[in-house]
């Protein structure tokens, strides 16, 4: 007893600290809030964007932004970025944009739209200057749609053309007696082979060459065409690996110039007249976003965008991830709502969840009866995401989007030797019949219970198949031949009929202002914005947890770490989604 009342008060001692700790931090940020001025926005000033920080889809709140002292502690979603630079681009306050160069955080798809809208708002008479200590392939991508691009004299750019690695744990499982039972219907779905594998089958080697060529050459043809080289020149500077320093880069074409960054300053000095570099006025996109009102719209109707971000699970899910319940509820909100004229859907998911994917495919299917439905995908729509995607009225894609992936798999793990013979733990119990407890990861399925998962996982990739043929009008053997699981760029994807047209958010939101004849609009987002309390203290214990995680393996093994994690939650499940996460070279 007196054990127990030890561990008792421990436990109630660490609490009551963490509780002390957690008011104090709400009492902080909420200081930092209140004391926060309204953003004026002043004559020659320069816009300033990071690439090395991710881009949600939607804006969303971050109140341990204010811990770290950055300010404001919103970040803007991808189309939000568009937007304000669009804006940007007709006022007269703003010279020009600052873009630091020096990593990049987002997916391909992502910097395409921000590159455009770069180049866009270098279009329009703003200077663009970009620049990067060490600038790595991504960065360099966006990058060179600015007006002069510089790098550090002592870093360099990476110019080495793209690789792509999957992570294998089939060993490890042998090693732990895990038999890692496997069902999967297409011949392409290489979601199951980090298990079952020690390498890339053929088939997955096929398509995964293929896909990382169409992203590759499209992003040659885009800095080819900017920096005015040709695409075979390009390939050749980087399989002969001939960019080893920045000297090299700069003789080579793929740099404007060696410069420190106070140089660079110094430059943006001169084009907005201020006294001194310590006295640029740079605004961060999100400063900006507070000093204007770029995206509020104009009329009564609206256009309801939907923002659904992550993988796709079963129930309502968490704010990182997509819950069948809760989008199919926003869906139906859209669609019941007098004032929403049209429908926006933004997808941005390597899947999931067979069974949510379904019920959101039924809910777009309903609405689409009384309203537009568009679709635009992100970086990646495939496999459950593009599930619940294909058959609304259009689908916009980008070229280097990652789509397809038609194809279901359920994974059942046999952990009985690990139990028994590496743990010493045995199980026994009753049951009423012989699949009462079935499945269970404490025994191995019976051959007719193997039987029976192979044919459901049949069934649903049955069901995938017909959903795609009927929403975009082709015969099932013709989606079958481009299904089996393989995953497509959205350049090939608009060849096979998969999508309607490239585009990003932006074109994706006229189509549905033009098919529900508005002039003007107002948008409504799902989900809606919590605000920085309610995210305080609904995540504040998931986002310590991430970030000491995320800190203590990198963001590359992190990536693979949260992949397997959401692979374990669909245990037993059908689910239609992408390879472990794709992690580019």
């Amino acid at each position: 007893m007196a054990q127990f009342f030890k561990y008792f008060f421990a436990a109630l001692l660490a609490l009551f600290v963490f509780s002390v700790i957690a008011f104090f931090m709400l009492i902080g940020i909420a200081g930092a809030l209140a004391s926060k001025e309204a953003v004026q926005l002043e004559a020659h000033s320069v816009l300033y964007l990071d690439l090395g920080k991710a881009l949600k889809e939607q804006t969303k709140e971050d109140p341990f932004a204010l811990l770290e002292g950055e300010e404001p502690y919103s970040q803007p979603g991808v189309y939000d970025v568009v937007q304000l630079l669009k804006h940007a681009a007709g006022n007269d306050q703003v010279d020009g944009l600052y873009l630091k160069a020096g990593s990049n955080a987002n997916g391909f798809a992502t910097n395409a739209e921000i590159r455009k809208a770069i180049a866009e708002f270098k279009e329009a008479g703003k200077f663009v200057i970009a620049y990067g200590e060490v600038i790595p392939q991504q960065a360099f991508y966006v990058a060179s749609a600015a007006e002069k691009l510089y790098c550090h004299p002592k870093g360099g750019l990476e110019w080495t053309g793209l690789g792509m690695e999957y992570v294998f744990f089939k060993k490890a499982l042998d090693r732990l007696d895990i038999e890692p039972q496997i069902f999967y219907a297409g011949k392409f779905k290489s979601a199951t082979e980090p298990f079952r594998e020690e390498k890339m089958t053929e088939p997955n080697k096929i398509q995964s060459r293929e896909l990382l060529e169409g992203i590759y050459g499209h992003m040659l043809e885009s800095i080819g065409e900017i920096r005015k080289l040709e695409t075979s020149r390009l390939r050749n500077l980087a399989d002969s690996n001939l960019v080893r320093t920045a000297s090299d880069a700069e003789k080579l074409g793929l740099l404007d110039g060696m410069r420190y960054e106070d140089d660079v300053k110094e430059e943006i000095r001169r084009k907005t007249g201020d006294a001194s570099i310590d006295k640029i006025k740079f605004v961060s996109l999100a400063k900006y976003a507070e000093a204007v009102s770029a995206l509020s719209g104009k009329g009564t109707d609206r256009i309801t965008v939907i923002y659904a971000e992550g993988n796709i699970v079963d129930g309502e899910g968490d704010e990182e991830q997509i819950g069948g319940n809760k989008f199919r509820n926003y869906i139906r909100k859209a669609r019941l709502d007098s004032k929403t004229k049209a429908i926006v859907i933004r997808i941005n998911s390597g899947g999931g969840s067979a069974m949510a994917s379904e019920n959101m495919w039924r809910e777009i299917e309903l609405a689409k009866k009384d309203k537009p439905v568009i679709v635009s995908f992100g970086d990646v729509a495939a496999s459950g995401g593009y599930y619940m995607a294909c058959g609304a009225d259009s689908i916009f894609a980008q070229p280097n989007t990652i789509t397809g992936s038609i194809g279901v798999f359920s994974i059942v793990p046999n952990m009985q030797g690990f139990f028994s013979d590496k743990l010493g733990v045995t199980f026994d119990g009753v049951k009423t019949g012989p699949y009462a407890n079935s499945p269970s990861v404490t025994e191995p399925l019976s051959p007719l219970q193997k039987k029976f998962f192979q044919e459901g996982v049949d069934s649903i990739y049955q069901t995938f198949l017909s959903r795609v043929a009927e929403g975009r009008k082709m015969p099932i053997q013709s989606v079958d031949s481009i299904g089996q699981g393989r995953i497509w760029t959205g350049t090939q994807a608009l060849k096979l009929g998969l999508v309607d047209r490239m585009g990003g958010m932006e074109d994706a939101l006229a189509a549905a202002a033009k098919l529900a004849k508005l002039d003007g609009y107002r948008i409504r987002q799902f989900p809606e914005r919590i605000n920085w309390l309610e995210r305080l203290t609904g995540n504040f214990s998931k986002n310590v947890s991430t970030q000491s995680i995320r800190k203590t393996i990198g963001d590359d093994w992190h990536r693979v770490y949260e992949q397997w994690q959401s692979l374990q939650e669909g245990i037993g499940t059908v689910q239609a989604r992408l390879p472990f996460e794709l992690i580019f070279h």
